[in-house]
C-alpha cells in the first residue's frame, strides 16, 4: 500500500521559479513527536532552572543569617569569657580574704565587700518592670546597660555578593542585656572585693605591725614613767618596761618588722632596734647576745635575742620600749596577753 504523502509548493516573487517538496506523513508525525517531546523537555529544564535561582537566593538569606548568627555568637562568647574571668578573679580574691579574716562563707565576704549591689535576680525583675513600663511611659530608663550595638542594629549588606538582612532576634536582645548587666555587676562586685582585700591587708599589716606579746618570759620590775634613778637618784624618765628574767633567756620580737640597729650603748648595754612600719620602733637593752643581724625581717614571735646585763643594769633582765614616731609610749598598753 502507497503511503500518503504532502506535498509543499515554495515559489520565489524574485525569479517566478517554483520549488515543490514532497514529504510522507510518517515523517511529519515523527517530527512533530519530536518537537513536542522537546517541548516538554524545555519546559523542565526552565522549571529545573527557576527552582535553582529559588534555591539560591534561599542559601543567600541562610548565608546572611548564619554569619550574623557567628558574629552575634563570637560577641556573646567574648562577653561570657569576660564574666567568667572576672567570677575567677572575684573566687581568688574571696579565697584570700577568707584567709585574712577567718570567714569560711562566701556570702559573707561578699556581703562584706559589696553590700550596696543588689542581686541580679532584683536587676532582672527591675530591667523587665521597667520594659512593661516603656510601652506607657516611653523608652526605658537609660540606668539600665544598653547592648552592644552589634545586637540591635541591622548589620550592613553586602549587596556585592547578594547578602539578604537578617531578622532581629528579642529573645537574643534580652540575652545580650542579661549579660551585659552580670558582667557590669561582676566588675562591681570585683572592684568591692579589691578594696575589701586591700583594707584588710592595710589592717593586718597594721596589726602585724603592733607589738601585741611580751617578748620575754619572765615578771615585770620596773614600769612606764618617771622614777628614782637607782643609778643617779634623780627623777628620770623610764621610757620602757624592766622584765625580769635569767640570762640566756630567749627575747621574742612582739611584731613583725625589720632589724634597724644592732648597737652598744653606755645605757642600754647590747642594743636591738627592730623597725615595725608605720612609726612604730621597738627596742631590746641589756642583750647577752644578739641572734639577728641588720636589715633581717623579723616575725612576731622570732627569737631575735637573749637577756643578759649589759650596760648600766642592776641585774638581768629586757629592757623593752615602743616608740611611736620617736616618742616612747608605755608597751604595757599594746601587749596582749597580760
Amino acid at each position: 500500500m502507497e503511503s500518503k504523502t504532502y506535498t509543499f509548493l515554495i515559489t520565489s516573487n524574485r525569479h517566478g521559479k517554483t520549488h515543490a517538496i514532497t514529504i510522507r506523513s510518517a515523517w511529519i508525525k515523527t517530527i512533530v513527536a519530536f518537537g513536542i517531546v522537546f517541548a516538554v523537555l524545555i519546559a523542565a529544564i526552565g522549571v529545573d532552572y527557576f527552582g535553582l535561582l529559588l534555591d539560591q537566593g534561599e542559601n543567600k538569606r541562610l548565608r546572611a543569617e548564619n554569619s550574623q548568627l557567628t558574629r552575634q555568637f563570637e560577641v556573646v562568647e567574648g562577653k561570657l569569657s569576660t564574666l567568667e574571668d572576672s567570677l575567677d578573679r572575684i573566687k581568688t580574691l574571696t579565697t584570700k580574704i577568707k584567709l585574712i579574716t577567718n570567714i569560711d562563707d562566701d556570702d559573707r565576704v561578699m556581703n562584706l565587700s559589696v553590700p550596696h549591689v543588689p542581686r541580679f535576680e532584683q536587676n532582672m525583675a527591675q530591667y523587665e518592670s521597667g520594659m512593661q513600663d516603656s510601652d506607657v511611659r516611653g523608652p526605658a530608663s537609660t540606668e539600665f546597660i544598653r547592648p552592644d550595638a552589634t545586637f540591635l542594629q541591622r548589620p550592613p549588606l553586602d549587596e556585592m555578593h547578594g547578602e539578604l538582612a537578617a531578622t532581629r532576634n528579642d529573645n537574643y536582645a534580652d540575652l545580650s542585656i542579661r549579660i551585659d548587666r552580670a558582667v557590669k555587676e561582676s566588675t562591681l562586685e570585683e572592684q568591692g572585693v579589691i578594696q575589701l582585700q586591700e583594707l584588710l591587708q592595710e589592717r593586718q599589716s597594721i596589726l602585724n605591725a603592733t607589738p601585741s606579746i611580751k617578748p620575754v618570759n619572765g615578771w615585770f620590775t620596773s614600769p612606764f614613767g618617771y622614777r628614782v634613778d637607782p643609778f643617779t637618784g634623780r627623777q628620770e624618765l623610764h621610757a620602757g618596761v624592766d622584765i625580769a628574767a635569767p640570762i640566756g633567756t630567749p627575747v621574742m620580737s612582739p611584731a613583725d618588722g625589720v632589724v634597724s640597729y644592732i648597737g652598744y650603748e653606755a645605757g642600754y648595754g647590747k642594743l636591738l632596734v627592730i623597725d615595725n612600719g608605720y612609726g612604730v620602733h621597738t627596742r631590746f637593752g641589756h642583750n647577752s647576745q644578739i641572734y639577728v643581724h641588720l636589715g633581717q625581717k623579723v616575725k612576731r614571735r622570732d627569737i631575735i635575742s637573749a637577756v643578759g646585763s649589759t650596760g648600766r643594769s642592776t641585774g638581768p633582765h629586757c629592757h623593752y620600749e615602743v616608740r611611736v614616731n620617736d616618742v616612747p609610749v608605755n608597751p604595757m598598753n599594746y601587749i596582749l596577753n597580760e
